[in-house]
């Protein structure tokens, strides 16, 4: 991949967007079109993005679409049970092929992220114009870079512990909101030979996707579950006695 611009597909249900006049009215483009434009916002010459949405014909996540994605974001909230099963086996085996993943806010419970995380990865939530404030965990974390400590999201939906996930094999933020709640809004999997970022922040009811910090942090995400080499399905083999001989 050196040299080359990361090819970024950002996925997003686009259900709010086309069925609430106040979601269209502050995501014009959708909830992919801001999260797209923090990309090239962010990595500019060093990134291609492409869109695809739940309309589309298997929902724009064709065979060859993955296979020419390096990184895939994914935003669904609404119609999780009407993404189809054998598209989320394609994701999941693309995932553990190698292809990075960025499982944004209420993706949570999309069936590609419970699929990978194998729990039911439900929490506690609160629609009431919460402040949150995104804490630092690892300010040595390549995804921290250029992010202050803590990022300031003046209203947004409260996420909650117990977040029923796997224990992250990295920790890069936690949330603290307005109610006293806290929340592992950054974690980090990895699955196969494929890197998984989830970042909480981003509700259709808030315009937290205009947000230049959290902009920052998912590109900053974006590059670095991006794969390092070639992307191959790990698979069972037989090693006789001496094969390194």
């Amino acid at each position: 991949m050196a040299g080359n611009p990361l090819r970024v597909t950002v996925w997003n249900e686009n259900v709010h967007e086309t069925t609430e006049p106040e979601v269209a009215e502050r995501y014009p483009d959708g909830m992919h079109g801001a999260i797209a434009d923090g990309l090239v916002e962010h990595l500019g010459d060093g990134v291609e993005v492409t869109t695809a949405t739940l309309a589309e014909p298997e929902h724009g996540l064709t065979e060859e679409r993955l296979a020419s994605t390096d990184v895939l974001t994914w935003w669904g909230h609404a119609a999780h049970e009407q993404v189809a099963d054998e598209v989320v086996d394609r994701v999941q085996r693309h995932v553990l092929s190698g292809m990075g993943l960025v499982v944004l806010h209420s993706g949570h419970l999309s069936k590609v992220f419970q699929r990978l995380m194998g729990t039911t990865c439900t929490l506690a939530w609160r629609n009431a114009d919460d402040r949150e404030l995104v804490w630092t965990v690892d300010p040595t974390h390549p995804i921290t870079e250029g992010v202050p400590h803590p990022i300031i999201i003046p209203a947004q939906e409260m996420y909650g512990e117990h977040f029923d996930i796997p224990a992250p094999d990295e920790l890069v933020f936690v949330s603290s909101f307005s109610g006293g709640e806290v929340f592992r809004s950054g974690c980090t999997f990895r699955r196969g030979n494929g890197t998984i970022f989830y970042f909480s922040p981003g509700d259709q009811e808030y315009p937290v996707y205009h947000h230049p910090d959290v902009r920052r942090v998912i590109a900053n995400g974006a590059a670095w579950v991006a794969p390092r080499g070639e992307r191959v399905l790990p698979e069972l083999r037989n090693r006789p006695l001496g094969w390194f001989e």
